[in-house]
């Protein structure tokens, strides 16, 4: 343990033996001494983020492997606070010299010098390593996870059940990826906190053709934290359910453009909320000015029937984390009550800005990026009424059970694809339907859904933003939306 007052000038002869393979106790004191240089050269708040990463994917065409990646990545991050301007420098080199060096930069941007060589250095003083990959049994997952041999078995097995049940198929595909990432965060108000993250997704795609008739359809599964997730996949029901929707919309007819009720299934179709409501609830769109919801907190935002949440709490969800990259522990946080805006989601840098307090939020995809205010698990609660409830007060509308892919503008205006649909006449389903897109803004939608069912179901998925591609999982109960433009022929 370095003396508990340095002087600057000995700040090159320190020699720290931290840790290479792990990180523990032993990034302790050349971290503690390294944000007391930070504070001493006038930083309001130093915080560092050590990172180490092993990821593969696989895929299968057809019925061969077509690519394996794999990738293994270590780096450090360090952001300096001054007053509420901030700067973000990263390194590859995580000894102490090079990570002393990442600090000296940050410093200088923000127009710091290092303190004269007559100075003292007090080191930090840090909380008690929170370690919660060694409290929850994590330090082992990468070793109990799937082998290469493992994954190829499997992937070759779903996309030969995909080529078995669908008909008419033009291309079969399964690919899966496995990303384990250790991470330690240490800064000057006390911080320090190790976790692990283990976060793996199996899935595969049909593209069927038929002369002039042609369809594609996917589906994804995820897990956090079970190192067994691909061994028990069962690929068998996977394949039957993607061929099944690809086999009806093959033939499906064109929707008509225009104005209609719909029904929104639950699982996957929770993406729209994320994309069109959830990211307009983040501290960063606050700071920019660009969501319409900025002074809405305490008013109503939306239909009464509708609550939403975002938590890093469920049980292997593709959003669960024990702490966010700030060192914060995760919680579960009310977004929308009865149609009452209560809490935006909000990491440190956000909190000094707007004043919103933090939320366990702060996000990054990797060292590379600073933290920002980002989505968990986000999703629309479990309402009153049943299925049956919901589709039989439409009269004519639409099922839309399926999600595609869509664009959302700054603030809140979206598009979103539906690749498998279905007529709703007198309350039950008729004949399958494609080509429909959703039109709408945020802000009007959110007052149009009145009816949610009970059936709460959680799906993966990646959300691109500021602090770069993280995984989330999207959610909600069937849902019905009074009106809304649908897109077709």
């Amino acid at each position: 343990m370095a003396p508990t007052l340095l002087i600057a000038e000995n700040l090159p002869k320190l020699n720290y033996a931290a840790n290479a393979e792990r990180f523990d106790l032993t990034w302790e004191a050349p971290l503690s001494t390294l944000l007391g240089l930070g504070r001493a050269a006038g930083a309001d708040l130093v915080e560092f983020f050590l990172e180490r990463v092993s990821y593969i994917s696989c895929l299968a065409e057809q019925d061969a492997i077509t690519s394996i990646s794999p990738k293994l990545s270590t780096g450090a991050g360090v952001r300096v606070f001054r007053g509420k301007a901030d700067c973000y420098v990263s390194t590859n080199d995580l000894s102490f010299t090079g990570l002393k060096a990442a600090l000296e930069k940050a410093l200088s941007i923000l127009g710091l010098d290092l303190p004269v060589p007559s100075a003292h250095v007090p080191e930090i003083c840090l909380e008690l390593l929170r370690d919660y990959a060694t409290a929850r049994s994590k330090d082992d997952w990468l070793a109990a996870s799937s082998s290469m041999q493992e994954m190829g078995d499997v992937l070759l097995g779903a996309s030969d059940r995909l080529g078995r049940y669908g008909s008419h198929v033009q291309s079969r595909r399964a690919m899966y990826f496995r990303d384990w990432q250790e991470v330690l965060v240490a800064a000057s108000d006390g911080t320090f906190a190790r976790d692990i993250r283990l976060t793996q997704s199996v899935g595969g795609s049909l593209l069927c053709a038929d002369g002039e008739h042609r369809t594609s359809i996917g589906k994804r599964d995820g897990n956090t934290s079970d190192p067994s997730f691909l061994r028990q996949w069962n690929y068998d029901a996977f394949a039957a359910e993607v061929a099944e929707s690809a086999g009806k919309m093959l033939y499906a007819d064109y929707v008509e453009s225009g104005t209609y009720p719909i029904v929104m299934a639950n699982h996957f179709g929770g993406v729209i909320f994320h994309e069109a409501c959830g990211h307009l609830l983040e501290t960063t769109q606050i700071e920019r000015g660009t969501t319409p919801f900025i002074d809405k907190k305490g008013e109503k935002i939306a239909h009464a029937s509708l609550t939403a949440w975002d938590e890093g709490r469920t049980t292997d969800a593709f959003g669960t984390i024990d702490m966010d990259d700030e060192g914060m522990p995760t919680q579960r946080t009310l977004l929308i009550e009865n149609g009452v805006l209560k809490n935006f989601l909000s990491d440190r840098a956000g909190s000094m800005r707007t004043g919103h307090p933090r939320t366990g939020s702060g996000r990054r995809q990797s060292y590379a990026y600073a933290a920002a205010s980002r989505m968990r698990n986000t999703y629309i609660a479990p309402g009153d009424y049943t299925t049956e409830e919901i589709f039989s007060s439409i009269d004519q509308g639409i099922y839309c059970k399926k999600m595609g892919g869509g664009s959302v503008g700054p603030t809140g205006e979206f598009n979103f694809g539906v690749d498998e649909a279905y007529l709703i006449e007198n309350g039950k389903l008729t004949k399958p339907l494609k080509g429909a897109i959703l039109i709408g803004e945020a802000k009007e939608i959110m007052q149009k859904i009145s009816m949610c069912s009970q059936d709460l179901s959680l799906a993966p998925g990646f959300c691109g933003s500021v602090s770069g591609s993280i995984y989330v999982t999207v959610g909600q109960p069937h849902i019905k939306v009074d009106v809304i433009t649908v897109g077709g022929r």
